[in-house]
Formats: structure tokens, C-alpha cells, sequence
């Protein structure tokens, strides 16, 4: 009898740490292509988690985009009157959420009795998540972009560090390099991104000398026109070991080459046109649709 316990209690370790072992292997292997810039994938990026089947930036939109199959969720943080951060895009409540006013002026209990919006303006039974809250429905699961994170990342920190996600997280910013690295130098696996506006001959002299110096593991690229692009810089930025990424949520970020133009136009002129000039990170609205033109195209085999 005690043999057969034993036994039966060996299995279930076996067993839990099977399923443990299943639910990071996709992160590993995300993490492990994302820093192999020869890699063929392409990671899709989705914008504020699937804002189209729920509310933005909630916690039903991220597992509906796990679902999908992304690969990264971008997320967008705001601090509480109470210095607590929840997860919103707008500094204010109104669009999103029942509320009324500024995010700052409300402590994190006060903003626990709204409820958010959905894409067309409808209240529905979801809850304004917390930063925290987030990142635990995010870890081991699917890679985490917090958009202007880096305005509070001494305060976001020790958050990110308790739910475990250092090696998910990638902030982005225009932040100056000596700020980057006062900030992220003694922080463990954490991830910064550069985001360039391609018109802008200072930021593209800032983002040589991360390249240079810092090698990220991605540029971010805006562009309002295709000569912006610069063929020299991405192939620098490339040469660097860094990967390229593009947004294709509204014209102005990347020349034209949009989802909705996408959708109307044909996925070839303009997804195709992206993945072209080497960006192998797209941030969209559409990712399901994303997703099934990239294997169509062989670019979605992890390896």
C-alpha cells in the first residue's frame, strides 16, 4: 500500500512538472528566437491586446489574444493617486471605462468599482486590471511590451520582479542612452527597445549609438513616408544583431502600409511590403489575420 502511494505520488510530481515544463516552453522558445536575429519568424505584436473582441488592455483581451496565438501584447500603464500602476492608455477614464476624469486623481480602490468599455462604447462586466494583475495573467504565456513604461521604471520594477516576468518585459521609449543604461545597467534580464522616428536625423544618430553600444534587441521604426526608411540604418541596425520593428496600425506609422490598407488593398502591397525591408516584429490590430498570412509565408515556424 505504502509502495502504491508512493508510486501514485511520484506520477502526480512527474505530472505537475510536465505541465510546468509545458507552460514556459513556448516563452523559452520565444525568448531563445527572439535573440537569434537570423531567425525567420516574424513575432506579432498585438495592440492593446485584442481590443476588438474585448475591452483594450484588459485581462479577457490578452487570453483572447494567447488564443490567437500571438506572440507579444503590447500594454499601456497609468499611476493611481495612490502611486499604484493599472493597465489603461488614456491618462483619463472616459473612453474606457465608466469613469469620468483623470486616472491621477483616483486611488486604486476607488477605480476597483468602474467597469471597462468595450470597442464601441459599451459597458461591459470587466474591471480596470492592475499592472500586477496583468503580468501574472502574461507570465510563462506570451511576451509583454509596456508602452512608456520607461517614465516609471524604478516604480514598475520591483512590480515586474515579484510576478517574475523580468525576462518577458521589453519597454520602449526615446529616452537618451546614458538614461537607459542608469536605469536598466543593474537590471537583470529586462529588455529596452528604441523607438526612432525615421524623419528625425537626431533620433536616427541616437539609435547608431545604441546600436553601437547597447545592441537591443530590437528598433522600433516609424516612418510617414517610404524614403524615410532608410535602407543604410536598417541594415546598420541589422548588421548590429538587433531586429526591426514596424507598426502597421494607421498610415502615418509606417508609410502607408497599414492593416486596414492591408485588408482593402491586398496583405502582399503592404504586409508583404513590410516584411521586404526586414521587419520581423509587426505590431497590429488584425493579429489573427496577421498571423495566418505570415504561415501562409512560412514565417511563423518557431525554431
Amino acid at each position: 500500500m505504502l509502495l502504491f502511494i508512493r508510486k501514485t505520488f511520484l506520477s502526480a510530481a512527474l505530472l505537475l512538472a510536465t505541465l510546468v515544463s509545458k507552460a514556459s516552453t513556448h516563452v523559452d522558445s520565444l525568448l531563445a528566437c527572439l535573440h537569434n536575429p537570423k531567425a525567420n519568424y516574424v513575432f506579432v505584436i498585438a495592440h492593446r491586446a485584442d481590443w476588438r473582441g474585448a475591452p483594450e488592455n484588459s485581462i479577457q483581451a490578452i487570453d483572447n489574444a494567447v488564443r490567437m496565438g500571438v506572440d507579444m501584447v503590447e500594454i499601456d500603464i497609468q499611476r493611481t493617486a495612490d502611486g499604484q500602476f493599472i493597465v489603461m492608455h488614456d491618462p483619463t477614464l472616459d473612453r474606457t471605462s465608466t469613469g469620468h476624469g483623470r486616472i491621477a486623481d483616483y486611488t486604486l480602490d476607488q477605480l476597483r468599482g468602474l467597469h471597462l468599455r468595450s470597442g464601441n462604447g459599451i459597458k461591459t462586466r470587466r474591471h480596470i486590471p492592475t499592472l500586477e494583475e496583468v503580468l501574472m495573467a502574461c507570465r510563462d504565456r506570451v511576451l509583454v511590451n509596456i508602452d512608456k513604461g520607461g517614465d516609471y521604471i524604478r516604480e514598475i520594477l520591483p512590480v515586474i520582479q515579484r510576478t517574475g516576468t523580468q525576462r518577458q518585459v521589453i519597454i520602449k521609449g526615446k529616452y537618451p542612452i546614458d538614461c537607459v543604461k542608469a536605469d536598466f545597467g543593474n537590471t537583470k534580464g529586462m529588455l529596452y527597445m528604441p523607438i526612432v522616428d525615421m524623419h528625425d536625423s537626431t533620433a536616427v544618430a541616437n539609435g547608431e549609438v545604441f546600436a553601437r553600444k547597447m545592441h537591443p534587441v530590437a528598433f522600433e521604426l516609424c516612418f510617414k513616408t517610404e524614403q524615410q526608411l532608410s535602407p543604410d540604418f536598417v541594415n546598420f541596425v541589422l548588421k548590429q544583431g538587433s531586429r526591426v520593428w514596424i507598426n502597421t496600425l494607421w498610415d502615418t506609422l509606417c508609410a502607408g502600409h497599414d492593416d486596414e490598407n492591408a485588408l482593402i488593398e491586398g496583405m502582399d502591397k503592404h504586409w508583404g511590403w513590410v516584411l521586404d525591408h526586414h521587419a520581423t516584429m509587426i505590431q497590429t490590430d488584425r493579429p489573427e489575420m496577421l498571423i495566418n498570412y505570415l504561415r501562409l509565408h512560412g514565417r511563423r515556424t518557431l525554431r
